[in-house]
């Protein structure tokens, strides 16, 4: 807790801080110009994967199918979300948890999926619990070149990004745990990429799936380089005590809500 502690003032000081980013080693080699409309982006260079119905079944990623009924719960959840990060001009918001088994990685893929079903944004997943990476095995993607291949420069974003057959949504993922997690998720580099990311389309949201933010100090380390963060918390396994240490932990952000998983009914609560 106290590694912790010094991260939450290291978060503190950078977001005070701010600072000129020089992105030049991250941009895509696709064209930076605009499409006309959200529907006219192709991804010159982004492999397609097809995903498989019965793994996203087994992992409950159900908002691929905007017909299940299991999917209303997620679209709620996006249209509050994406009402208030409109509103305050926000693009990049992260997703973490108190601790393991909450289901945060679940959270994050089927909120993006909605998102990228409205036809007027477009969404990003990153996978950025470099700890325990879990959104290319829950999507079924095969282990190519990763989001921390990108990082060291074996390969560039265009070719590390997948599109997962769904349109206006590209999945950045890792394939294995990274060492020292928490030094590299607050270097230069992840901030270089982090604003390319943001930048490249007026009407992206780039989602990153964070780490537990009481497991480790790599949640709050990169907090002043995101615009807000939803805390998914579980029943039965999140406990009051968990949920208020991480309010304090997350003060330095802007925590956008809190939603209630493995419950029998849906709440999302916003601050």
């Amino acid at each position: 807790m106290e590694r912790i502690k010094e991260a939450v003032e290291r978060a503190r000081a950078e977001r005070e801080r701010g600072g000129a980013i020089d992105i030049q080693r991250f941009r895509m080699p696709e064209a930076r110009r605009p499409a006309k409309t959200l529907e006219d982006i192709v991804y010159t260079e982004t492999r397609v994967q097809r995903l498989d119905r019965d793994h996203l079944e087994a992992n409950r990623i159900v908002s691929a199918n905007k017909i299940d009924s299991r999917a209303v719960p997620f679209d709620m959840l996006r249209t509050k979300i994406l009402n208030t990060m409109t509103a305050n001009g926000w693009r990049t918001l992260g997703i973490t948890s108190p601790g393991p088994g909450c289901g945060k990685t679940t959270i994050t893929l089927n909120l993006a999926i909605s998102i990228a079903r409205q036809q007027d944004y477009s969404a990003v997943v990153v996978d950025f619990d470099l700890r325990k990476p879990k959104v290319r095995s829950y999507l079924g993607l095969p282990p190519e070149n990763s989001l921390y291949d990108c990082i060291l420069g074996r390969c560039t974003v265009g070719e590390a990004m997948v599109n997962p057959g769904i349109p206006r949504l590209v999945v950045l993922g890792n394939t294995r745990p990274v060492a020292r997690a928490s030094e590299l998720i607050s270097s230069q580099h992840v901030k270089d990429l982090v604003v390319d990311l943001r930048e490249r389309y007026d009407r992206r949201i780039v989602i990153f799936d964070l780490p537990p933010v009481l497991s480790a100090d790599d949640t709050i380390a990169f907090l002043p380089q995101i615009d807000c963060v939803l805390l998914v918390i579980a029943s039965g396994v999140s406990t009051r005590a968990d949920v208020e240490e991480c309010q304090h932990v997350l003060s330095p952000g802007n925590l956008i809500g809190v939603t209630l998983n493995k419950a029998d009914d849906y709440h999302i609560a916003s601050y």
